[in-house]
């Protein structure tokens, strides 16, 4: 929030965010129409800064922000609507963006793990539904390759950028996301899960790629445009490692998992949450030796919403069974 109201030029239309949709003071009224519409689970985001003011336990606990959680879950059970709770939705504390670049750092893992611990204690009786990370590839590709979420870090020649590195952040910030997502939930199901019957997991961006050519490069290129927008958060959750072809095409950018780590994010999950909003075409753009590096161009593929004038459709079925294929081997 502070991000946007600090630089809303990033909004088309100028808009700050410093007024929203209010639910603070409207919880009641909004928790009426959801039982009146016959809603029986909502999904919402815990902010990390309304009860850590300060991000860590050390900086002291908010108990108003407490309270109003477990207001609100509390409201929602009355109402016969289960509460479905993601821990972070980018809101990062500024305090931990300023002692040390927030997700940049390792430093925000053992962070994030104490924050996590502090809602499953205080919450974890009745909220039986959790998502540690919501989006975190759109939050490392955004927030540090295109510069177009918070905290609006990318490299010079992006154009709209103070500082960042396009060609590495995403890369860290991805690493060290996918680190804290499998620590949070080593400690819940270590501490928590026999005790009060959760389920954990992580909510991931996931858009389609389909070849926009009937050739064998343009149906390596959907895979690759696969792999690289959502397959860097999915694949090491799988299989306890990035997918081969960044490993190829990004090189020593691409940090490395320890064997402990490997084993610890492998399997992170009791489910998987898919947002999907869209399918492209993919075609390869080839490999530019003089092209500035990044994030957007290391997966050497052109993307594109139409062909020949005529919109792509929806493939969202298509995402499901492949998962579904996937995830069952």
């Amino acid at each position: 929030m502070l991000y946007f109201h600090l630089m809303a030029e990033k909004i088309t239309d100028g808009s700050n965010g410093d007024v929203a949709d209010e639910f603070y003071y409207l919880l009641k009224e909004d928790i009426a129409r959801m039982k009146e519409i016959g809603l029986d689970c909502f999904r919402f985001s815990i902010s990390w800064s309304r009860i850590l003011p300060l991000g860590k336990i050390s900086g002291g606990i908010n108990q108003k922000g407490i309270n109003f959680y477990n207001h609100l879950i509390d409201l929602l059970l009355s109402n016969g609507i289960q509460p479905f709770v993601t821990l972070f939705h980018w809101d990062l504390p500024q305090a931990l963006e300023d002692e040390y670049g927030g997700f940049l750092s390792p430093k925000i893992v053992d962070d994030f793990r104490d924050y996590a611990n502090l809602c499953f204690q205080e919450f974890g009786d009745r909220v039986k539904q959790w998502a540690t990370l919501n989006e975190p590839n759109l939050f490392s590709k955004q927030g540090y390759a295109t510069g177009e979420g918070a905290p609006g870090r990318c490299s010079i020649y992006i154009g709209n950028c103070p500082e960042g590195n396009s060609a590495t952040e995403p890369y860290i910030v991805m690493h060290h996301s996918i680190l804290s997502h499998a620590t949070a939930v080593q400690l819940y199901k270590e501490k928590y899960q026999a005790l009060q019957y959760g389920t954990i997991g992580v909510t991931v961006n996931c858009n389609w790629y389909v070849p926009k050519f009937d050739t064998i490069a343009s149906k390596r290129a959907a895979q690759r445009a696969c792999d690289f927008d959502w397959g860097w958060a999915i694949h090491p959750l799988v299989y306890g490692d990035y997918p081969k072809i960044m490993r190829e095409n990004v090189g020593n950018r691409l940090l490395n998992f320890t064997k402990e780590q490997s084993e610890m994010i492998k399997g992170s999950f009791n489910f998987l949450g898919v947002n999907y909003y869209s399918t492209m075409y993919a075609e390869d753009s080839g490999y530019d030796t003089g092209a500035n590096l990044s994030y957007t161009t290391d997966s050497h593929v052109t993307t594109s919403a139409e062909k020949n004038g005529i919109p792509i459709c929806e493939s969202v079925r298509t995402v499901f069974s492949y998962f579904s294929h996937e995830l069952s081997n």
